[in-house]
């Protein structure tokens, strides 16, 4: 459940801008100068450049063959956390945490190939679910179990392949942390103990202040995803990956979803195109008579 006092403007979700109580499941920076641990959350989705093909019994989308990467909104925050990592001498470690299948793995390869350090993976066929606000629970037990604590977690500002944004919001009333979406711009304070963030608003760009730890959702322009070269993806290979289930998370057992997936239908074809040929004058008239008689859109 989200809390009512998070709510704001269009239905999307905020956490305080200027938050000053810290998270229970997160690193206080004070508490030991000198190290900043960052979380990315990446999630597995089809490429946007593939062609998807609807299953003949609406149960979802036809996975054979079809390429899948880290959603790019994801991917801001993975490149913005290693960026934090090269430039800063405080940063201790980038870890990536997802919520998929086995086959999630090669999503999990990419973001180590980029430079992320180690990979959480939760994986188990009870939380294979599109609903969003059920997955920002998994993510969040998930994080309660880590004895390392973070002072930064990055989300996407969406997902692609269902066009929602609720993982980041959600999860960031589950752990109780201030958030701040759609950021376009980081910078971290030299102690590590706040943040100030540009972030894109209808007709303009908004600056704010937040005290850290915190949750960010990436907006495009905050950071361009490099290219994993070929040392660093066969140094992926070697780099740790936790693998947990349901039975390694606690706090779950009253959670499930809330909505259900019933089935999936590609939009209906569209009618074929109607030429017209004569003189203007004549095709202009048929023109009207064909939007007033026959598409009834005057």
């Amino acid at each position: 459940m989200i809390a009512p006092a998070a709510r704001r403007r269009r239905g999307e979700l905020y956490g305080s801008f200027r938050g000053q109580g810290r998270g229970r499941f997160c690193h206080d920076p004070k508490e030991d100068i000198g190290t900043v641990r960052i979380l990315t959350i990446i999630k597995r989705v089809p490429d946007s450049n593939a062609t998807l093909k609807v299953r003949p019994d609406g149960s979802g989308i036809e996975e054979a063959g079809l390429k899948h990467v880290i959603d790019p909104f994801d991917e801001f925050g993975v490149e913005q956390g290693i960026r934090l990592k090269e430039k800063r001498s405080d940063v201790e470690e980038v870890v990536a945490l997802t919520v998929g299948p086995e086959t999630a793995s090669e999503t999990i390869r990419q973001a180590l190939a980029m430079g992320v350090d180690r990979a959480i993976h939760v994986c188990d066929d009870a939380f294979e679910s599109r609903d969003e606000l059920f997955l920002a629970a998994v993510l969040a037990a998930a994080i309660r179990r880590q004895e390392t604590p973070f002072d930064l977690i990055l989300c996407g500002k969406q997902t692609i392949d269902q066009d929602s944004g609720q993982i980041a919001p959600a999860l960031a009333e589950y752990l109780d942390l201030p958030h701040v979406g759609a950021v376009t711009k980081l910078e971290v304070a030299d102690d590590a103990s706040s943040f100030k963030a540009n972030r894109r608003i209808e007709g303009a760009e908004e600056i704010v202040e937040c005290s850290l730890p915190a949750l960010i959702s990436c907006e495009k322009g905050l950071a361009e995803p490099r290219y994993p070269s070929l040392p660093n993806l066969m140094k992926a290979k070697r780099k740790p990956v936790e693998k947990l289930t349901a039975a390694d998370l606690d706090g779950l057992d009253a959670a499930g979803p809330g909505t259900t997936f019933e089935s999936l239908s590609p939009p209906p074809p569209r009618p074929p195109c109607t030429f017209l040929d004569g003189e203007p004058e004549e095709m202009a008239a048929e023109l009207v008579r064909l939007l007033r008689e026959e598409a009834k859109a005057i």
